[in-house]
């Protein structure tokens, strides 16, 4: 197995210092100019000079540059092998690894929290939460914040939006170690680590047809070129297509706000839920509804009640993510893998970190969990 490249960046400038080629008090290649050389991230190439600096084969002096080390600051003995500490060492300190979420609940998120926080642990490495509430200028401060502490990599679940925040770009173009969870944003050239969110749509629906609907409402916030929605919203249509069983854009409602983190609100649910209600009145032949999120099939089980109408018996609902509950699942529902999501996307950070490879884009399946809210068609609706 090849050594990470800033072992090799290390490894190469020691040598070099070992055979002349930078003399005491002769400055050395900078950050950019090791990663431009070696074609990695400059995080990668400023672990390598920290490594030199804790071995004492260099001194680092901000605003100007890193230095050969003279008798006095060189610690590290000329005849031995200069080997790193290990990711134990104190001297070293451990990786720093950022996670910038919109929000997390029972609903989605802290099963994801989770696997990235042990996996942390596991590699020896601390993860930093910040909270975005889906506000775009709030991720933007927050990204800004993680690099002025040092953060060595970012996990970043991208806020809802047409526009997509230009400080991410920013870090892709830099080829700062970023992986993206949940979602993508097209042409970004970064990790991803998400759900194949248009196959457990899909998944779904086709449920919701073996039981013998064929009138299905889908209940979604705005998409608003937000990947995650609008895949799921193309697997909904992906399996009438496959069945050819007409889509009736009419059951359709794409503007539930209250569950997004900024409008988070009793006033906006309150809002949601009378919207819902109208639908299924005016659209009684709806026998099934196909809720994009959790919290959204809450409104619309609440929706149901108040028009007097059963789930399942009367209105069968289906969503994304559901915890269990008292041993059972309130929703039947597309279960992610929310902490193998995490797991692989720090994984994906420490990977970027250490070789400054490719950035890779990693799908996982969402599985059907059978919950108490979908039953056969009724016959009467």
């Amino acid at each position: 197995m090849s050594s990470p490249m800033y072992e090799r960046i290390f490894a190469a400038l020691r040598d070099d210092i070992r055979s002349g080629k930078y003399g005491i008090g002769d400055r050395v290649p900078s950050e950019k100019e090791l990663a431009d050389e070696y074609n990695v991230s400059r995080i990668t190439s400023k672990k390598a000079l920290e490594w030199l600096s804790a071995d004492g084969w260099i001194v680092r002096r901000p605003g100007r540059g890193s230095f050969v080390a003279g008798p006095a600051g060189q610690t590290a003995s000329l005849a031995g092998d200069g080997r790193a500490l290990s990711k134990s060492g104190a001297a070293r300190g451990k990786l720093l690894i950022g996670l910038i979420i919109n929000d997390f609940s029972e609903g989605f998120g802290t099963r994801l929290v989770h696997g990235l926080e042990e996996t942390s642990r596991e590699r020896d490495s601390y993860l930093i939460v910040r909270r975005s509430l889906g506000d775009p200028a709030c991720e933007e401060e927050a990204i800004k914040g993680m690099l002025e502490i040092g953060v060595d990599g970012l996990v970043i679940l991208p806020a809802h939006g047409e526009f997509f925040n230009a400080e991410i770009l920013k870090l892709a173009i830099g080829k700062f170690p970023l992986v993206m969870i949940d979602r993508y944003l097209t042409g970004i050239p970064a990790g991803v680590v998400c759900t194949d969110n248009m196959a457990g749509a899909k998944r779904g629906v086709e449920h919701l047809f073996d039981l013998g609907h064929r009138h299905i409402g889908l209940l979604a916030p705005p998409p608003d070129h937000t990947t995650s929605v609008e895949d799921r919203i193309d697997g909904f249509v992906k399996a009438h297509a496959e069945r050819g069983i007409p889509v009736d854009r009419e059951l359709w409602m794409k503007d539930i706000l209250s569950t997004m983190p900024s409008a988070f609100t009793a006033e906006n649910r309150e809002r949601d839920i009378l919207k819902i209600k109208r639908l299924l009145q005016s659209r009684p032949r709806i026998t099934a509804l196909f809720a994009i999120e959790y919290n959204i099939a809450l409104l619309a089980r609440e929706a149901a009640s108040r028009l007097g109408l059963a789930v399942p018996g009367d209105l069968s609902v289906i969503c994304y993510d559901c915890p269990e509950m008292n041993g059972t699942y309130p929703f039947t529902h597309l279960r992610q893998q929310e902490e193998e999501m995490g797991r692989t996307a720090f994984e994906q950070v420490i990977d970027l970190l250490e070789d400054g490879g490719t950035p890779n884009r990693t799908l996982l399946e969402a599985q059907l969990v059978q919950g108490n809210s979908t039953a056969l068609a009724p016959v009467h609706r």
